[in-house]
């Protein structure tokens, strides 16, 4: 009998993000360890649950801070997308744009948050 809303932190480094692995096959792995080795250095942890749409509802719920995932299909976040949305969240594409059905790719939190993790995911390796 509560709205949900997206967590209220602001700081990056006291967030807990989510994110999704690239499968075997799926060739981004490369990518995905920059991604990752970038958002741990500035966040106090990171978790994989296994399912983007469960990953996405947690930000929904506030039970995480953000999350990030490429290589989805629409059917992966399109619920949770709107979850996220009327939970006063954020979600764009890696390129900071709205074409995350269409291209696969998500960055979610709430306003603060989801804009600091798309820099941090967006940051090449050697940049830090």
């Amino acid at each position: 009998d509560r709205r949900w809303r997206v967590a209220g932190r602001i700081k990056l480094g006291d967030t807990v993000i989510g994110c999704g692995m690239p499968h075997l096959g799926r060739g981004r792995h490369g990518n995905f360890l920059v991604e990752l080795r970038n958002v741990m250095a500035e966040v106090s942890g990171v978790r994989r649950l296994g399912s983007a749409s469960l990953d996405l509802a947690y930000v929904a719920a506030g039970r995480m801070d953000g999350f990030w995932e490429t290589g989805l299909s629409a059917w992966d976040i399109a619920a949770g997308l709107l979850l996220i949305r009327e939970a006063g969240g954020f979600v764009s594409d890696m390129d900071g744009g709205q074409d995350m059905l269409d291209n696969g790719s998500v960055v979610a939190g709430n306003e603060i948050i989801q804009r600091a993790l798309l820099k941090v995911v967006k940051k090449p390796l050697s940049s830090r």
